[in-house]
């Protein structure tokens, strides 16, 4: 299991303007029932590279991840596992920061591409692990590969990710007279609700399970909106089932590794600890500190937990932690 990311909040208040943020992605595809991945030319630089790019104002890690490489490639792909973060120093002394995912490119997105040779971007290239290695034009490119790499000789490149979400910020129990689970939302929270649609698309969520409390179901709304899907409403994962007994966390989290679907699951701070290790028990995991870290979230934080697709019982692949900018 590869160690949890940085949250991307996190890592931006050690950073302050001393450094530049960027993310991209290597993306790959099975051709023949051979591994490619795709290398970038680049027009300016005469260089060999990963598709990536700097994040823009209000954009998280992930998102921009998948915004670059459409940009860059016309290839629309979802992210799978973290395969690291390259550092290095540009001309003006700054640090430039890239955070990479794997990212597996289908038939249809290679298919519905619609790449052509442009001021930015002279070529785009399918090559072997081999190829790339002799190709890339920098170290520090080289050193996701070999990350990269140790992913495809362990089989578990191909992944899924079921994703535990807090729900946003919500009207303080002390200023609230009804039920608890009837307790709405700040403004804050609902800018968190629309901020974090994008980075949860980023990882292909198309299943949406949510707690019955109004400030869960209305945490995914914007997501559910934006896919055109319907969440599923249940009292299994609520903070009330959990305070009084009967919460059935195993039933959600069991069906959601067996499908083997991307999934997102919105709950409540004293319930993620739980949901967590749900996780970890549906896959043979062994219960280690980080799997405590990744379920202790802010409000609208979330943790992707990746998962093999092949063989979901062989463990976490990795965890990482994203922490809204609202």
């Amino acid at each position: 299991m590869t160690a949890a990311q940085t949250a991307p909040s996190k890592t931006r208040a050690k950073w302050t303007d001393k450094a530049v943020y960027a993310a991209g992605a290597v993306v790959w595809r099975i051709v023949d029932g051979k591994l490619r991945i795709l290398l970038i030319h680049r027009t300016k630089y005469r260089d060999v590279t990963l598709p990536k790019g700097k994040v823009d104002p209000g954009e998280m890690l992930a998102e921009t991840a998948v915004r670059e490489v459409h940009e860059e490639t016309g290839i629309r792909v979802s992210l799978g596992v973290p395969v690291g973060v390259s550092r290095y120093h540009l001309p003006s002394n700054k640090q430039k920061v890239v955070h990479y995912w794997a990212a597996e490119a289908t038939d249809d997105a290679i298919r519905e591409s619609t790449f052509v040779p442009n001021k930015e971007i002279a070529a785009i290239e399918w090559v072997s692990l081999k190829k790339a290695r002799a190709r890339l034009s920098y170290p520090v490119d080289l050193e996701i590969l070999d990350f990269f790499t140790n992913l495809v000789d362990d089989g578990v490149l191909r992944t899924f990710p079921v994703i535990a979400l807090r729900h946003a910020k919500a009207m303080p129990r002390s200023e609230w007279d009804g039920a608890d689970a009837a307790r709405p939302l700040t403004d804050r929270g609902l800018r968190q609700a629309k901020s974090i649609v994008g980075p949860l698309r980023a990882f292909g969520v198309r299943k949406i399970i949510t707690s019955d409390a109004v400030r869960c179901v209305d945490t995914v709304k914007p997501l559910a909106k934006a896919l055109g899907r319907k969440p599923v409403r249940t009292s299994r994962i609520s903070q009330d089932s959990w305070e009084d007994g009967t919460a059935d966390l195993r039933t959600a989290v069991g069906r959601r590794v067996a499908s083997g679907k991307p999934a997102v699951l919105c709950s409540h701070g004293p319930v993620l600890p739980g949901l967590l290790s749900e996780i970890a028990l549906a896959t043979g995991t062994i219960h280690g500190s980080y799997v405590g870290s990744a379920a202790d979230l802010e409000p609208a934080a979330f943790s992707v937990v990746h998962l093999s697709a092949s063989n979901p019982g062989s463990g976490i692949i990795a965890i990482e932690t994203h922490v809204p900018q609202v």
